[in-house]
């Protein structure tokens, strides 16, 4: 569509556009009314493929013309805003100096924001010039700004610092730049070049070492060309009156690399040297002046250096892939950095200072009304796809500046940088406001949450609450208003910034609330408004409208829980907020006087006492129990039909005239099932019941005439519906009332009966949680379905199932108990280390509330020492006594909430801590570390690994360095270790709806084997997120990938190269350089460069990952298997037969270990080894290894499968072979020297061949796409075939390299 130059700056223009009246495109509006007129009855894809023609408006291209340049040739599209013309201009090598100008058609000068469509007399050809502007103190800071971001723009401190949504990549440093042809084998003659192939040796099978420094290979572009010593603001700023007169907007100070120290003018008509000097104010213009337009220009002419080192590196930031420069939509932090030497900075010392409000934000001299910005973005109309995409990328731009925007806040609050709003109370009550968003800490201030937990509530409170905003947010209902939330954990305190509704500052609560509760539920008040806008998330959520009593004793109707307070604001919108309880709560963490649990919970050891009484059940559980108890109503409503139905098959019931199924939610409930179909607790029954349900919907159609004519059918639903707990008798539909078991919540007499049934139903779906999910997500393991890696993927695991995190403990027990707990010894270690990480962050976070500033970095590496170090006596350095006032007035009561002012911290010991976490185990997870002292070496986990993890979720970021933990003489970290501590972010993600129905569309197109229309669906798909999202984001990550793997599948390897090397370098920016996806999308990668000869590239593309996969979770992992298969594999191929070996070894051991030794994964891989044992003419050893796999096969599969037969083949052709050897080697024996030798030779294998098996092993299996292909394919037959008749080849061969299947695995 467009080129992503255009794309990110279109993106970061969206917020303009918006305030301007851009967008919505009027031809496309009458296409939409075209279509409307149509009427919906042709189901919406038709349209919406129709809608997505019109948007990919053809594009043209203009010539631009600008100043001391040769006029250049432009793409653009109709839709674009001129402003995105400007920052095209504001990329390029030739033009990027220059940022004050205007673009002119035929003399008129273009409006920044108007649509390109709308400017008349532009069109294919039309010349656009380059006119300069005259400059003013906004623009002067503008190009200031430009020239200073051009000049670091290869500079990673920023990515570094967290700063500006810059992040890390190394992709490029191990594919030498761009996959062009640079990793292709040189063939010399006939002989392949051999590549150096050997690993580092801590990559290798067995090694112990895990090293930290290879995690951020040196760049060496990265090493920066040094274009100035010092571009700063001079001194001598603002300019006096009479020099303002002359048109002097602001002073420079620079330094050149050639130490000529120069005093520059930024003037309305450009930059010019003035005389002054350190000491003296002279601001005429120097002699000469070199008065330019630009400022590059001017240091162009006084610095050579300058002008060389500036184009050169001018040259190399326009080489980057884009991707490695354009900003995240939200900031990710590295742990790690290495020591960067602090350069002076102008741009940043301004920005700290100024803290940019006035400046980033694009209407000069005032903050942002965030509320407004963030409701007005929900009104934008979303009838059609256009408007649609319009209003989501409008939304999503401005929470991402939202998330931004509060974390900064919330980090000035803790601090200390923001005055309260109630100055005069203790420090943990206190209250903040800046840039208008609101700011309160994680406290229990006035004793609002004593009956519910105190300080433990109010710190889970907010989590809550925020995906209260997340649900409401989804279902997206008009005219109901949520608050911007966002909670940010920084320095062990927990902030939640929220957007002001108009109108609550100036109003006292009791007055502004007209719906819900205050005081949890003793006084309840009513709103027929909110009623109205509640009941239509009613069902979506699953929250069940219900009356309490007030404190009058009247009943009081609600659609949500008592403490969801309904406010309108001054702008007259339904604001609601305090959504903490939308989810109903988990009753295994809650214990209730008389209310017995389930047995299946109550076996596990349910209730469990928590630290608050704010434990709800997640969204995901709530959809999966619902979708589970589905199943279960259309079981029962057939088993009865059928029993009527053999009771009088003679009489037919009449199902003409009722159609309709006794299920409104059907449709509901199974388009937003969780990712995985449920098994029934015994797993047996829902495979038993798919036959029965689809004779179930035959039957169910019979069922409830409109008018319930027939008693008999209608008994059959409603007997279901009680059995199911369905809370209408018609229909099945399931809800909660959440403010079941809410302390100080009363119902009215007459629902005794349906408080009853909602209390049975929570206790269901709480042992539901027990007895089915958490088998479930155990049995997903065993079957490799489910992988986690590290801490966050597995918490991701347990969250698509709806299990909270505080049931760790209890998975962890339940895996122990399981017969195949050999097999899931990686999920158990994954899981101690994340119980004891969580643990040490809970110690944590109350560790350091107690740390004043000064002391920060100090206490941070003491706590490091006694969690990881092996010296037995930690001791803290205190900060030195120069710097401690001796005069401190002890009594002075700390005004910042960063400012702890004791030195309690350093009197932990490692024992101590260790002691705690066993503690906190056992109180919060109700589980019970062994042997604490050795837990790491008990437990076979990786200090490094514990690092990651506690450094990833406390924000803290050490020096990248060997750190030694073993040494008994002295700690393993130093103050000088810690280099920062950054904030924690959780916020809302909203999501571009069409873009993602496109995507699954795709999928399951694929699925069924239809790729070309699954690639078109997906291409769309990824059009649609570029719309919404920019260019940047984890759904776009997962498109590209799949849309890689489709390339390669239908035989395009260039493409699936381009579309992977894009997905990786994404997962590395958006989700971090180690993350778990990042590892996979190396591995696709590597395979892809494979395909393309470029063999080099990808053996250092599977170092990395196998080097990263080391780092995050060790050795002993189920994927490791995979990893080191790819590895032995393209090594074979290389001829590398011993290094190869090491890598097939070590997968098929752990093949062997984690899918049992009869597997047939375990088959294939003693298949590669015996193939590399041939070639390396060890008959012995590759037949012993070929018949394991034999045995595996025939028992497995049966003597007449493919399979076996391929491995009988094998054999006889392994004995063949060792037969001739033998023969020659008596031969020799026999005759000595004289003998007459049969010349063997052994020979690479052919790179198809290696192709093939890496294809199998990573589960993809090509389908012959095109008459080209099979050409192609019969070539390569032919070739193999004279091969092995002039005897070049010893190589057992297939029939062709590509197998016909139906379905395609996509993601193995």
């Amino acid at each position: 569509l467009w080129h992503v130059g255009h794309l990110a700056s279109g993106w970061h223009s969206a917020g303009t556009a918006m305030m301007n009246g851009g967008g919505a495109h009027e031809h496309m509006e009458e296409a939409e009314s075209k279509q409307d007129g149509s009427g919906e009855a042709d189901g919406g894809e038709e349209s919406n493929e129709q809608e997505v023609i019109v948007i990919q408006d053809t594009g043209f291209t203009v010539k631009i013309q600008a100043p001391g340049t040769e006029p250049f040739d432009l793409q653009v599209s109709p839709q674009e805003m001129v402003q995105e013309i400007h920052q095209v201009m504001m990329d390029r090598e030739d033009t990027c100096h220059r940022t004050c100008f205007s673009l002119q058609l035929d003399g008129n000068v273009l409006d920044n924001f108007a649509e390109l469509k709308s400017i008349e007399g532009l069109q294919e050809g039309s010349l656009l010039k380059v006119v300069e502007e005259p400059y003013t103190v906004r623009e002067a800071r503008i190009h200031v700004r430009h020239i200073r971001d051009l000049l670091k723009s290869l500079d990673p401190s920023d990515a570094y610092n967290g700063v500006d949504c810059n992040s890390l990549s190394f992709l490029s440093i191990f594919t030498d730049g761009d996959l062009g042809d640079s990793g292709k084998r040189k063939k010399k003659g006939n002989e392949l070049e051999q590549i150096d192939c050997t690993p580092p040796e801590h990559i290798l099978p067995g090694s112990k070492e895990r090293p930290l420094v290879p995690l951020q290979p040196q760049n060496k572009d990265w090493k920066p060309m040094q274009c100035l010593k010092v571009l700063t603001m001079s001194g001598w700023n603002p300019p006096p009156g009479n020099r303002k007169m002359h048109g002097d907007l602001m002073y420079l100070y620079i330094v050149t690399v050639e130490e000529r120290h120069v005093s520059v003018t930024a003037s309305t008509r450009g930059f010019y040297l003035n005389q002054s000097t350190t000491y003296t104010f002279n601001p005429k213009p120097a002699n000469p002046s070199f008065l330019s337009h630009s400022l590059v220009e001017l240091l162009s002419q006084i610095s050579p250096a300058f002008k060389k080192n500036f184009t050169a590196l001018q040259k190399k930031r326009v080489q980057r892939h884009p991707f490695e420069r354009i900003a995240t939509p939200f900031q990710v932090y590295s742990w790690t950095a290495p020591q960067v030497d602090h350069a002076m900075d102008c741009v940043r010392a301004e920005d700290a200072y100024t803290s940019r409000l006035g400046y980033e934000e694009h209407i000069p001299g005032q903050t942002r009304d965030w509320n407004e910005e963030l409701q007005t973005t929900r009104e934008l109309a979303r009838k059609n796809l256009p408007e649609r995409l319009l209003r989501e990328r409008a939304i999503f731009k401005v929470h991402s500046d939202f998330a931004a925007a509060a974390t900064r806040g919330a980090m000035a609050v803790i601090d200390g940088n923001v005055m309260a709003i109630n100055p005069g109370e203790e420090t943990r009550m206190q209250m903040f406001i800046w840039n208008n968003i609101f700011f309160s800490l994680g406290f229990d201030v006035r004793d609002h949450y004593r009956e519910l937990g105190g300080d433990a509530a109010a710190h889970a409170a907010p989590t809550n609450d925020l995906n209260g905003v997340r649900a409401y947010g989804a279902v997206d209902v008009e005219g109901l208003y949520t608050l911007g939330t966002v909670v940010v954990d920084y320095r062990g305190y927990r902030v939640t910034a929220q957007s002001i509704i108009p109108g609550i500052l100036e109003r006292e609560q009791e007055q502004s609330v007209i719906y819900g509760s205050i005081d949890f539920g003793k006084t309840v008040v009513s709103h027929s408004k909110y009623l109205e806008l509640l009941e239509k998330t009613s069902r979506p959520l699953k929250v069940q409208r219900h009356g309490v009593l007030n404190e009058k004793n009247e009943t009081v109707e609600l659609c949500s829980s008592v403490e969801c307070k309904g406010i309108i604001g001054n702008d007259g919108r339904h604001y609601i907020l305090d959504l903490l309880r939308t989810f109903p709560p988990d009753l295994n963490f809650l214990p209730v006087e008389g209310e017995e649990l389930p047995p299946e919970s109550q076996r596990q050891g349910f209730p469990r006492q928590h630290r608050h009484r704010l434990a709800c059940l997640r969204q995901e559980l709530i959809e999966a129990f619902v979708e589970h108890r589905y199943l279960l109503f259309m079981k029962m409503a057939a088993l009865q039909l059928m029993q009527q139905k053999a009771n009088k098959d003679t009489n037919k019931t009449s199902s003409s005239d009722a159609p309709a199924l006794p299920t409104t939610e059907t449709s509901e409930s199974s388009s937003i099932t969780t990712t995985e179909t449920l098994t029934d607790t015994n797993g047996k029954e829902a495979e038993e019941s798919i036959p029965e349900l689809a004779q179930a919907k035959e039957l169910a159609e019979s069922l409830v005439a409109e008018d319930g004519s027939d008693p008999k059918s209608r008994e059959v639903v409603l007997n279901a519906c009680k059995a199911v707990g369905s809370i209408s008798n018609t229909s099945f539909d399931i809800r909660f009332n959440p403010d079941i078991f809410s302390p100080g919540v009363r119902f009215p007499e007459d629902s005794a009966e349906d408080v009853q049934k909602q209390k049975q139903l929570l206790k269901d779906a709480a042992a539901f949680l027990v007895s089915c999910q958490i088998p479930s997500l155990v049995k997903d393991c065993l079957d490799h379905s489910a992988l986690p890696m590290d801490g966050a993927t597995l918490t991701e695991a347990l969250h698509q199932r709806g299990i909270n995190v505080r049931y760790l403990g209890t998975v962890l027990e339940f895996v122990d108990k399981t017969p195949a707990k050999a097999q899931l010894e990686h999920f158990y270690r994954i899981g101690i280390s994340e119980l004891i990480t969580r643990c040490a962050k809970h110690i944590f976070k109350t560790y350091l509330q107690g740390v004043e500033l000064s002391a920060l970095s100090a206490a941070v590496s003491h706590f490091l020492n006694c969690f990881l170090s092996s010296f037995p006596d930690a001791v803290a350095h205190l900060p030195p006594d120069e710097l401690v006032s001796r005069r401190k007035n002890r009594k002075r009561r700390n005004r910042v909430p960063g400012g702890g002012d004791n030195t309690a911290w350093a009197s932990l010991t490692p024992s101590e801590l260790w002691k705690n976490i066993a503690s906190e185990a056992q109180s919060y997870y109700h589980f019970t570390i062994q042997c604490v002292d050795q837990a790491v070496e008990k437990y076979g986990l990786q200090k490094i690994t514990l690092l990651r993890e506690i450094s990833i979720k406390t924000g803290i970021q050490i020096l990248i360095k060997e750190y030694n933990y073993d040494s008994r003489h002295k700690p393993t970290f130093t103050e000088e270790d810690i280099l920062n501590i950054f904030p924690v972010v959780k916020h809302v993600n909203p999501k571009a709806s069409d873009a993602f129905h496109f995507f699954q569309s795709g999928q399951a197109k694929v699925q069924q084997g239809f790729l070309k229309e699954g690639c078109e669906l997906i291409n769309e798909a990824l059009n649609l997120f570029n719309n919404v999202y920019g260019a940047m984001h984890v759904e776009i990550c997962a498109c590209l990938r799949l849309l890689a793997r489709l390339n390669y599948i239908m035989g395009d390897h260039p493409e699936a190269l381009s579309n992977q090397q894009k997905a990786v370098l994404m997962s590395e920016r958006v989700l971090g350089i180690e993350h778990p996806n990042t590892i996979q999308e190396y591995m696709h990668l590597a395979l892809y460069c494979f395909a393309n000869g470029q063999l080099s590239t990808a053996l250092k593309l599977l170092y990395r990952a196998r080097y990263l996969m080391l780092l995050v979770c060790g050795e002993d992992h189920p994927e490791m298997a995979l990893l080191d298969s790819n590895i032995g594999l393209v090594l074979h191929g290389v001829m590398e037969y011993d290094l190869s070996l090491r890598f097939l070894e070590n997968a098929l051991a752990i093949n062997t270990k984690y899918h049992g030794p009869r597997s047939l994964k375990v088959a294939l891989s003693h298949h590669l080894v015996a193939r590399v044992y041939e070639s390396k003419a060890e008959f012995r050893s590759a037949l012993q290894h070929e018949k394991e796999g034999y045995t595996i096969y025939k028992n497995q599969v049966g003597e007449a499968h493919e399979k076996t037969k391929e491995s009988s083949e094998y054999l006889k052709y392994l004995t063949q072979q060792a037969v001739a050897l033998q023969r020659t080697m008596n031969e020799i024996y026999k005759n000595g020297s004289n003998a007459s030798i049969m010349p063997l030779k052994f020979t690479a294998p052919s790179m198809a061949s290696v192709l093939e098996q890496l294809n199998i092993i990573n589960g993809i299996i090509f389908i012959p796409l095109s008459q080209k292909d099979l050409e192609n394919l019969k070539a390569e037959v032919q070739r193999r075939q004279q091969l092995q008749e002039s005897g070049k080849i010893e190589e057992h061969i297939e029939d062709s390299p590509m197998e016909l299947e139906d379905k395609i695995p996509i993601d193995d």
